[in-house]
């Protein structure tokens, strides 16, 4: 049996499969540590999938797992995972923005005696968007779902096979795997890697992805929606009857005349409360339809076909 198990989701890396399969084996030789490699080929409709046949045909130890079509990345993981054999499992992007020479990092740590291990991407070779739209969104998802961590979006992260059986033995249709990993993790610590700029190819996280993401994150993990559409409504309620009542004793010492010049004010205050109201039920909407699609309790991924080494 491996002692290590590396994951990696592949989603049309074409230009990047053998690059990063040269720096990742040349990594793993030189450790003392047993190793599997477990691809798992999301649905790419490139060149991708014969690029990892062919590297699994020359490499001993590496695993193509191919997923009948594109589920998302965190899908892709939980197939990984399912196939892992190690007992410390490590995963990682394929663009080589988590740079392969940080894994015998990760290895110490678990040597340490940690059993999840996250990293932190240091200097960071992306857009200053995506670095600013990181970091706040860092802060914020640390505040509303309780979950301490620096850097939510980084893959390049290490579980050990305790964490790993947890998280398989409780599968969500729409999960964030860095955040599931905290509930299970017994002794977790950060440790800072760096971070490279995209080897080749374009980033398959649109604007939309990333914001869909963090809303799996969001509901999944936290009902600071729900808590704060309560108290958005408690407080618009207490506003609209101290707004009510100056509006009646107004009317009472300044005559009717004055109500009547109010009404475009009060149009607008209640514009201003439908909107908060269709708001609020896109919030609910969200939150009930997740629960439906537990319910229904459709698989994550469909796996087409699992390729080992042959000798």
């Amino acid at each position: 049996m491996p002692k290590l198990s590396i994951v990696i989701p592949f989603y049309n890396e074409q230009e990047n499969v053998a690059r990063l399969c040269k720096r990742l084996f040349r990594v793993l030789d030189s450790l003392e540590e047993s190793y599997e490699v477990i691809c798992v080929n999301d649905g790419s409709n490139d060149k991708t999938l014969p690029l990892l046949l062919k590297e699994k045909d020359e490499r001993p130890g590496l695993v193509v797992v191919d997923l009948a079509r594109n589920f998302g990345q965190h899908a892709a993981i939980m197939a990984g995972f399912a196939q892992c054999r190690g007992e410390w499992i490590i995963t990682m992007d394929a663009d080589l923005q988590n740079p392969p020479e940080e894994i015998p990092n990760i290895l110490d740590a678990f040597r340490q005696g940690h059993d999840l291990v996250a990293c932190v991407r240091m200097n960071r070779q992306d857009s200053l968007f995506r670095k600013w739209a990181s970091r706040i969104t860092n802060r914020l998802m640390t505040r509303m779902s309780g979950i301490s961590l620096r850097d939510f979006g980084c893959m390049l992260r290490g579980y050990s096979q305790e964490i790993v059986a947890g998280i398989l033995e409780n599968p969500e249709y729409r999960t964030f795997i860095p955040a599931l990993a905290q509930f299970f993790a017994k002794d977790p610590v950060e440790i800072e890697v760096s971070h490279e700029e995209r080897a080749a190819g374009d980033s398959k996280y649109s604007i939309l992805k990333l914001l869909s993401l963090q809303l799996d994150l969001l509901t999944g993990f936290s009902l600071w929606p729900l808590r704060m559409l309560f108290i958005a409504g408690s407080f618009m309620a207490f506003l609209g009857l101290v707004l009510g009542s100056a509006i009646i004793v107004l009317r009472i010492f300044l005559g009717s005349e004055w109500a009547a010049q109010g009404v475009f004010t009060l149009f607008a205050f209640m514009f201003f409360l439908v909107g908060a109201q269709f708001f609020a039920l896109g919030v609910l909407g969200e939150y009930i339809g997740r629960i439906f699609q537990a319910v229904r309790r459709r698989p994550p991924y469909i796996i087409g076909a699992i390729k080992r080494h042959e000798p």
